[in-house]
């Protein structure tokens, strides 16, 4: 059975979904937000446990503080909105799991929608204390990360040390029945 066109266009949409951290001014639409924030909550969890609340955040001066946490993170101030990822903070293993999901779920969801996203990491255990008062989260939640969305002003990356591009030959990272079997 082959691949129908159909679900090769939809394949094609996940295999370009990349970090973006420059994006045009534009507001994303609320309709877009929607879908978006739809897609999230329903995102598979561990144990069904939806352990998440979503903050929405689409002033720029609350945006800019969240760039400042740590340097590797300054483009968040340049996006139009992030959903913060917010979790109950029961389990940290299969919520850092669940959290993964989600951020993934929303990249991908924005890449459809033609929007870009990025995902940015608060940093340390007080970079996360100061985000978590930045947004009004209270202590015993726990608090990582943002997804920025936006309409792409270009994909590279504008750190000063940015990531290699590209991706490892399949044949690095794939092996069958067992590690290092080269064929299946």
């Amino acid at each position: 059975m082959g691949v129908t066109s159909e679900a090769g266009a939809v394949l094609e949409q996940v295999r370009k979904v990349r970090q973006v951290r420059q994006y045009r001014p534009d507001p994303v639409p609320a309709e877009a937000v929607d879908q978006l924030l739809e897609i999230a909550r329903w995102t598979g969890s561990s144990r069904n446990t939806q352990p998440w609340h979503f903050i929405v955040i689409r002033d720029k001066e609350t945006l800019r503080r969240i760039s400042q946490l740590r340097p590797p993170i300054n483009w968040v101030a340049d996006a139009p909105m992030a959903i913060a990822i917010v979790l109950d903070g029961a389990s940290q293993l299969s919520e850092a799991y669940d959290e993964g999901r989600v951020s993934e779920r929303l990249l991908i969801a924005a890449q459809i929608l033609g929007l870009g996203g990025g995902v940015a990491w608060f940093g340390d255990a007080s970079q996360e204390a100061e985000a978590k008062r930045i947004l009004g989260i209270p202590e015993d939640r726990t608090a990582r990360s943002v997804v920025t969305i936006g309409y792409p002003k270009s994909i590279r990356d504008p750190r000063p040390n940015p990531a290699r591009a590209g991706r490892k030959p399949i044949s690095e990272i794939v092996s069958y029945e067992r590690f290092g079997q080269t064929s299946a």
